[in-house]
């Protein structure tokens, strides 16, 4: 699903104008970037949590010269962790 795919469906859903769900959606993912830039985590109850996490460095090793090791350094990345319900929503997909 993209972006475009998720406004059009929630402009269906509650009937308003399409560029003002663009707008609210944008909105939205620009604060979600501006926190996570600032360092903070964000919490979406039942949905998830969005968090920065910094990645030690570490040697790694180039798949075509195994033999070469690189040197691979410390980032900070983010990290998804879902929600509870979430989760169970996900787990029933298995048993399906």
């Amino acid at each position: 699903m993209t972006k475009r795919d998720l406004v059009v469906k929630i402009a269906a859903d509650t009937n308003l104008i399409q560029s003002d769900v663009a707008n609210v959606v944008q909105k939205t993912l620009d604060y979600i970037a501006e926190e996570l830039v600032s360092g903070r985590n964000i919490e979406l109850r039942n949905f998830g949590v969005f968090e920065i996490k910094v990645r030690k460095s570490r040697k790694g090793r180039n798949p075509n010269k195994p033999e070469v090791t690189v040197a691979i350094p410390e980032r900070v990345v983010v990290k998804f962790r879902a929600g509870k319900e979430l989760r169970e929503r996900i787990a029933k997909l298995v048993s399906q």
